[in-house]
């Protein structure tokens, strides 16, 4: 009978050599001193699998393991939540996370409340509003409130941007700090066609501990906003005190049919409620970008809230700044311009082609527009650089001035063509008779 095994007597140098190993042939190394190589052993196929699937496992494990190791670089925990920061991701001074490619923002946002809330003001406006009864017109005290927001400082007061209607008609202010301190304040200046107005408090007048924990709100930029950008608004709402909700810009460049208002605005589905007028939107990185000022109040309207772009207003707002501090005259004092007037409206404005602003339709006989050389026909745009756009805004004004000042009226005098040619004419005012 044949040998099974085909091997050979491996000489004195070669002992430890390998057999052949074609298939077939079963070789394995060869034995010492000359020994028959052993055959290898089939396993059998069970034996295999389960071998196999052990390996498996155990190399699938390690690469998890890997895998969980270098994931974890890129996970951030914060707020209970996991919020995954892409290799490109870019993370803002206030602690949102964005993306680039895919903008995944953390729903916390107390680290900008926190960092923006000092800058934050409850406004009180106590004015006197003449109430109709059964016995004629009753003068009554009336209280509202409004939020406010620090937007500079110079050396003696802090000055303080809100909405025009939050202060109108105000006998005064009262501004509430983030520590509940609160003080009086006085209207620096309003451009009610954009529904702004700056106010002041004087610094003499806060604690010194106030002044520790409050600051000047950090100003962004409405011009490059997108649609879907998030956004969070800060704000007294219902004078409850500052609260705050979150929400997107829903859209840019709103035009809303307001008498008197002229600016376009941003739309956002944050909420902003009564109270929250003048109050601050704020971007991703806790800058200041908007201004709120009126929601959609309607049954069948959600989420429609709308803010003045701060990009628009920045130069409105440095103008009021800017100007002297002004309290209001006692009505005996009060000038006089020696005027009646009639309101050109935003569709007057256009049905007859004539600026916005007050018509002058009677000059009374040496008063103060008489003697300036104001002529009957002229309209009243400007008065001491602030916007009029109704008899009921010049009157306003007119209250912060006493008799024998000097000041300046912005007028447009009919041309020919059915033009209108700007004049700038300094007036002293009359004393009421």
């Amino acid at each position: 009978m044949e040998n099974q095994y085909n091997y050979y007597n491996p000489g004195e140098n070669d002992r430890n050599n390998i057999f052949d190993e074609r298939p077939g042939n079963g070789y394995r190394q060869g034995g010492a001193d000359g020994q028959p190589p052993r055959r290898r052993r089939k396993l059998p196929k069970a034996v295999k699998f389960a071998g196999s699937a052990i390996a498996f496992g155990v190399i699938a494990g390690l690469a998890f393991f890997a895998v969980n190791i270098t994931a974890g670089k890129f996970v951030e925990k914060s707020g209970g939540q996991q919020t995954i920061q892409e290799q490109k991701g870019i993370s803002d001074s206030a602690g949102i996370k964005l993306s680039q490619t895919s903008s995944t923002v953390m729903s916390d946002v107390s680290e900008i409340v926190q960092k923006d809330m000092p800058s934050m003001v409850s406004i009180t406006n106590m004015s006197v509003q003449e109430v109709q009864s059964f016995f004629g017109g009753v003068q009554q005290e009336s209280e509202s409130g409004g939020t406010g927001i620090i937007i500079g400082k110079n050396d003696s007061e802090l000055l303080i941007v809100t909405n025009n209607h939050v202060v109108e008609g105000a006998q005064t202010l009262t501004v509430s700090f983030v520590d509940d301190t609160a003080v009086e304040a006085s209207l620096k200046g309003t451009d009610p066609s954009k529904d702004l107005a700056v106010v002041a408090v004087p610094l003499d007048s806060i604690e010194s501990s106030t002044m520790d924990v409050i600051q000047i709100i950090t100003i962004g930029d409405s011009n490059n906003l997108q649609v879907g950008e998030p956004v969070i608004a800060i704000g007294n709402a219902l004078g409850y005190g500052q609260s705050v909700t979150k929400g997107i810009i829903s859209a840019l460049d709103r035009d809303l049919e307001m008498e008197g208002f002229d600016s376009k605005l941003i739309q956002t589905d944050a909420a902003i409620n009564p109270g929250n007028s003048g109050g601050a939107l704020l971007n991703a990185n806790g800058e200041l970008i908007g201004i709120n000022t009126v929601k959609v109040n309607a049954n069948a309207v959600e989420g429609m809230g709308y803010a003045i772009p701060i990009s628009d207003a920045n130069e409105v707002i440095e103008t009021l700044m800017n100007r002297t501090t002004r309290t209001k005259v006692p009505e005996d004092e009060q000038g006089y311009l020696g005027i009646q007037g009639v309101d050109v409206t935003s569709d007057s404005s256009q049905m007859y082609n004539m600026p916005t602003g007050v018509y002058i339709a009677e000059v009374v006989r040496k008063g103060g527009a008489d003697n300036a050389g104001i002529s009957k026909g002229s309209i009243i745009t400007k008065f001491d650089g602030i916007t009029i756009d109704s008899m009921a805004t010049l009157q306003e004004q007119l209250k912060y001035f006493r008799a024998g000042e000097e000041v300046e009226i912005v007028i447009q005098v009919p041309a020919s063509n059915g033009e209108y040619e700007e004049q700038t004419v300094a007036v002293t005012l009359g004393k009421r008779s």
